[in-house]
């Protein structure tokens, strides 16, 4: 079986073995002869079954899985991703000019020496630029005071220099400014190296740990940092103390996970800079403890123990913490607690079923809370004796949040703001005269003009009753006469809402005559957690019928029609993007899924997987819950491809992707070749060198956005039917 894959490759992955021109050809000759087309790579199917609950599952594409992984070096396994690697490009290569023309009208359109607007923190002004055309950024400081010169903080083009891929997961400068711990990733594998860096001399003086993650907290004498590390299955597990200059073997393990091994554990600190939170938890529960950050070792004292389904996160500042929680309202309840009897929580602010409390910092002179009123971003300030003020904006439907502030006692609240029409803005509110100051608007250097533009946010019916929200923008003359492009976007898990914010990449849809839109579904918290909770586990498939409904609400409304939607969706929405492929393949008139998590029922019942044990809140537990294995099996794209043809289809992953392991889009797109009955384009192509995000400079993400929007400009609308 080894020699038939490996004859695959050769065959498919390696054409310029068997199509290479003679030698003695002319160059004229060279030039004319004909390019033999590589035929699509066809998986080999081996006999694979196993049994669970009176049922017997065949899995013929189980061998995509290498059994060493995390590593990657089973030789059949990469011979055939090399293979589809291959046929990517062979196929996308006419397509090489619009990918081009794509990629070069997106990146005319973002400033080559972008940078940030200079916040303070302490003694310091801290902002990133972009050196002209650079993949990634440099971090700078200069002192507040005396106009002193600019420091480099952090070079990221120059540590990124001669990797294939690379990402800044974390930088935090010590409480005493000299000194920098940084989180780095260097494989795309989200394992990431914490290094200790000296300020004053640029290098690094310790590496504290290769398999961090997340980010780390320095202790208030700045003379130690706390973290958490994942194991072998990329589990967060447990949170350490390391002083400097101290061996690593003396760490000292301040919370270790061991109860629950679906729980993962995270570091973070108050906004006072007083107390260091140690928190665990999955996607349903959470737990919560915390010790003075000025003496990390003392005993952790606990909120309060786990409860089922309860979550709640805590903030902390004039001698209380402030504790935000689902124990009594879906849509979270604002309390406070003294920190000596941490369990004895008072209501603040009550949950409402309009109102969803989603965040909080505690400041010195307001509690800032982040919250969504019918669906839409609000940032209420409320001071410590009760009084509010809600920070007004300025259009009817956007996308808003806290930016950076990093002080406890700021003069004025650092604001991010966009909408599908306005650039990305960065305000300052003003809370003594109430009143945003306009700091920064996102710059287009080849030109954007936002009355040429228009937004729409519909309400649209879903078959069991509901009404889901879908955010639209169009250029301005864009006809609802039924014969228009679509370009429906969503992602549906989680609770995690897409927001209605700006992209300077989707312009390149709207100004071909395009529409965008963004599907508000259930699995996501966009109408508060309840939203959230309708599109998970027993309610999983509602996820997926709204998308199909919105579709369809749109074509009602005379967007498009069907044959004429380009859907995309990546992660859970690959997931997304998989299920409705299969139920509704002639809605579609092409599929993009980047990283899909579509192979569900196998990897629920992975308990090796890092994060299988953690998902079970979220997806069900098919190993020991019958009925949840049943669920998952009725949807689960990979069980259910079947014989039926299928809209062009493009699907990406990443081969050191800890998330959404690359066997899963692997096995799904030769499930596809097997079953499918038509002739339309299935394309699949795995980042060999990277994982969940796909590359890492910002240049190569773009690219790859080029070519996701060239697959859709080339197909979508050419296949009415799905091919039939």
């Amino acid at each position: 079986m080894r020699s038939a894959l490996l004859t695959l490759f050769l065959a498919t992955a390696a054409p310029a073995l068997a199509q290479a021109p003679k030698a003695d050809m002319t160059e004229t000759e060279k030039a004319a002869a004909p390019v033999q087309a590589l035929t699509p790579p066809v998986a080999e199917k081996r006999p694979h079954q196993y049994s669970r609950h009176g049922y017997t599952i065949d899995d013929p594409y189980f061998w995509l899985k290498d059994q060493g992984y995390p590593k990657v070096d089973d030789a059949d396994v990469l011979a055939y991703l090399k293979a589809e690697n291959a046929y990517f490009e062979q196929q996308m290569k006419p397509h090489d000019g619009l990918v081009e023309t794509l990629f070069e009208e997106m990146k005319g359109r973002i400033q080559a020496d972008e940078s940030s607007v200079p916040q303070k923190d302490g003694d310091w002004l801290y902002w990133w630029a972009f050196k002209s055309g650079a993949q990634y950024r440099t971090w700078y400081r200069k002192p507040v005071a005396g106009g002193g010169t600019e420091q480099i903080v952090f070079d990221e083009a120059g540590e990124a220099a001669g990797t294939a891929y690379f990402k800044l997961g974390d930088l935090e400068v010590s409480p005493d400014g000299r000194l920098a711990a940084t989180m780095v990733d260097d494989d795309g594998s989200e394992r990431f190296k914490l290094k200790i860096r000296d300020l004053a001399t640029g290098k690094d003086i310790e590496t504290v740990t290769e398999v961090g993650i997340g980010a780390p907290v320095w202790t208030s004498d700045s003379k130690g940092v706390v973290f958490t590390e994942v194991n072998e299955k990329w589990r967060s597990y447990r949170a350490r103390l390391h002083r400097l200059g101290q061996p690593v073997a003396s760490d000292v393990t301040l919370y270790e996970e061991k109860d629950d091994i679906g729980f993962s554990v995270g570091v973070s600190k108050s906004q006072d800079q007083k107390i260091l939170f140690i928190g665990t938890g999955d996607n349903a529960t959470t737990e919560v403890r915390f010790v003075p950050a000025d003496n990390p070792t003392a005993p952790l004292a606990l909120i309060s123990p786990r409860k089922k389904d309860r979550q709640y996160s805590a903030d902390a500042a004039h001698g209380k913490l402030w504790i935000l929680t689902n124990d009594d309202h879906v849509n979270f309840r604002l309390a406070e607690a003294n920190v000596a009897r941490p369990d004895k929580w008072k209501t603040v602010v009550a949950g409402s079923d309009r109102v969803y409390l989603r965040g909080i910092s505690s400041f010195r002179d307001h509690l800032a809370i982040l919250e969504r009123v019918d669906g839409l971003d609000q940032i209420r300030l409320r001071g410590y004796k009760g009084a509010e003020q809600r920070i007004s904006l300025p259009e009817a439907s956007y996308s808003a949040s806290l930016g950076n502030n990093p002080e406890y006692a700021p003069a004025a609240y650092r604001i991010n703001y966009s909408s599908m029409v306005t650039p990305s803005t960065v305000f300052d509110y003003h809370p003594a005269d109430k009143k945003l100051e306009t700091l920064k608007v996102q710059k287009v250097p080849s030109g954007y003009d936002a009355s040429q533009y228009a937004t729409e946010r519909l309400m649209l019916p879903t078959r069991d009753g509901k009404q889901v929200p879908v955010s639209l923008v169009y250029k301005k003359g864009f006809e609802k006469n039924g014969q228009g492009k679509l370009f429906l976007y969503a992602y549906g898990a989680y609770g995690y809402a897409i927001p209605p914010s700006f992209s300077t990449a989707r312009l390149s849809l709207l100004d071909r005559g395009y529409a965008y839109a963004i599907a508000h579904i259930r699995g996501g918290d966009d109408l508060g957690y309840g939203w959230f909770l309708d599109g998970k586990l027993t309610k999983r498939t509602n996820t997926f019928n709204d998308f199909v409904d919105a579709a369809k609400g749109l074509v009602a409304q005379g967007f498009t029609k069907p044959g004429n939607i380009a859907i995309n969706g990546g992660s859970a929405g690959g997931e997304l993007m998989g299920v409705v492929a299969n139920t509704d393949p002639s809605l579609w008139g092409a599929v993009m899924a980047d990283v899909p998590f579509v192979d569900v029922l196998n990897t629920m019942q992975d308990e090796s997987l890092p994060l299988t044990p953690g998902e079970w809140p979220e997806w069900g537990n098919p190993i020991t819950d019958k009925t949840a294995f049943e669920y998952i099996r009725s949807y689960s794209p990979y069980e259910n491809v079947r014989a039926q043809a299928y809209p062009p289809m493009l699907i990406t992953g990443g081969l050191n992707d800890p998330r959404v392991t690359y066997w899963e889009p692997a096995k799904w797109a030769a499930a596809l070749r097997a079953a499918k009955t038509d002739d339309n384009p299935l394309l699949l192509k795995i980042n060999m060198g990277a994982g969940h995000g796909g590359k890492s400079g910002r240049w190569d993400r773009l690219r790859e956005t080029a070519e996701a929007y060239a697959f859709a400009l080339t197909h979508n609308g050419t296949h009415s039917g799905g091919g039939e």
